[in-house]
């Protein structure tokens, strides 16, 4: 049995540390220990990750790598390959927190629409009755639930689930969606492969989260990211590789969208836009404030009711010449305001430059 040195351990410890690590970050790891690139020397990267599982096996345990479904990084992580009665003595989580996990797992493998995720209000609505019932079969009765699972309230599901994100067993979603975590697509390959659940058609693994024909009769299914492979270097139609019927192209699709918004878009032609009379009135403001202002900048343009300053000053001094009127001379005071910049000289009205 060949020794693994202080590089193998540190590998090791840091995924039994740190829980599953992304590619990047192992990789990162690996490239601090070795001095090699993984990427450049997938050589060297393969063979240690071999050295480490042939010593791995004597303990029932496996580096595995598996990709996540839902954004498409590979992750690597270690493992328990038997899932014997001494090996649920390791577990922190109880008979009935392990009975919710299973059925949320079984709920969303189920899902026909290859979705790979259900609904947050449907995990808390899940009886752990119906549980038991069907691992004993439809002939098991009301009697033989255990009273640990009738008593499991919402609040220990809600706290169950927080757990089962937080260990990464499951993931959430900001629209209260409940899927597979990166964990579970680690330990549960060989259970979705017993369980039946439909695998992808480019890699084999299970679909949980994948693309589905379009033909309903149908049961073909390919992750997004391998469809991505599949279809790169396809110039025609894209079919699927069963029925041979038509396979959509999200990403056509979407450049039809974005056709569809640029021809709704107003042209010059349509109606001005909503903002157009508020600009008007922003406008007419700015001139009747310019207006007001007569001693200082005297405008052509008057409000409505409010006579030129210049046909003012003239009929002030029409009624101040008038030799034929019979009442005595108004005081200068009585006719024109005393405005600032206002003097008068020989019973005239002269303006102040």
């Amino acid at each position: 049995m060949a020794q693994l040195s202080w590089k193998h351990h540190t590998l090791i410890q840091a995924l039994l540390s740190r829980g599953p690590l992304e590619e990047v970050e192992f990789h990162s790891i690996f490239l601090g220990v070795s001095g090699r690139n993984p990427v450049t020397h997938p050589q060297a990267f393969n063979d240690a990750l071999l050295k480490i599982n042939k010593e791995l096996a004597y303990v029932q345990f496996e580096l595995r790598a598996c990709r996540n479904q839902y954004d498409g990084k590979v992750c690597y992580g270690v493992i328990n390959t038997v899932a014997d009665e001494q090996s649920k003595l390791g577990s922190k989580y109880s008979v009935p927190q392990i009975a919710f996990y299973k059925a949320i797992i079984e709920a969303i493998v189920r899902d026909g629409e290859g979705l790979g995720c259900v609904s947050n209000i449907d995990v808390l609505n899940i009886r752990l009755d119906h549980q038991v019932q069907n691992d004993q079969g439809t002939q098991g009765s009301q009697s033989s639930v255990p009273s640990a699972f009738k008593s499991f309230s919402i609040t220990q599901k809600e706290k169950t689930l927080d757990e089962l994100v937080k260990d990464r067993w499951l993931c959430s979603s900001s629209a209260g969606k409940i899927g597979l975590g990166v964990r579970s697509f680690l330990d549960l390959r060989s259970w979705f492969r017993s369980s039946a659940v439909h695998s992808c058609d480019v890699c084999n693994e299970a679909g949980v989260k994948a693309d589905m024909c379009p033909n309903e009769s149908c049961n073909v299914r390919i992750h997004a990211y391998c469809l991505k492979k599949k279809f790169a270097r396809t110039k025609g139609a894209r079919a699927c590789p069963g029925c041979k019927t038509r396979w959509p192209n999200p990403e056509q699709n979407k450049e039809v969208e974005e056709e569809n918004e640029v021809t709704s878009k107003p042209t010059q032609s349509q109606a001005p836009p909503a903002w157009a009379p508020t600009s008007k009135r922003l406008r007419s403001s700015r001139t009747r404030d310019t207006s007001e202002v007569g001693s200082s900048y005297p405008s052509s343009t008057s409000p409505r009711g409010v006579p030129p300053l210049k046909k003012k000053l003239q009929s002030c001094k029409a009624e101040v010449m008038d030799p034929a009127e019979s009442a005595p001379a108004p005081s200068q005071s009585s006719v024109l305001p005393p405005f600032p910049g206002r003097v008068t000289r020989s019973s005239k009205v002269v303006k102040q430059r």
